[in-house]
């Protein structure tokens, strides 16, 4: 199952850089990003899918909302997967 978090996050150097590092350490699969620049931060729909099922997208919300720069602006939407 894939999940899409929407976040806003600072155009600061390396901040896209952190954010999907952060995905990627915590275990998570990105399937897809759409990003829209708002002056100066930029929104992101962010796609993913755990690489196993002991992943809560709840517990990486949070670890997203810690990241300097970066606030998500809804809750994870779920998403059935392409067969």
């Amino acid at each position: 199952m894939s999940d899409t978090i929407h976040i806003q996050i600072d155009r600061a150097d390396g901040s896209l850089q952190r954010l999907i590092g952060l995905v990627e350490r915590r275990g998570f699969h990105i399937d897809g990003m759409s990003m829209a620049d708002e002056g100066a931060s930029r929104r992101i729909a962010l796609t993913v899918r755990g690489r196993d099922a002991a992943r809560s997208i709840d517990n990486l919300g949070c670890q997203i909302d810690r990241l300097f720069g970066v606030a998500r602006i809804s809750a994870p939407t779920y998403q059935s997967e392409a067969a």
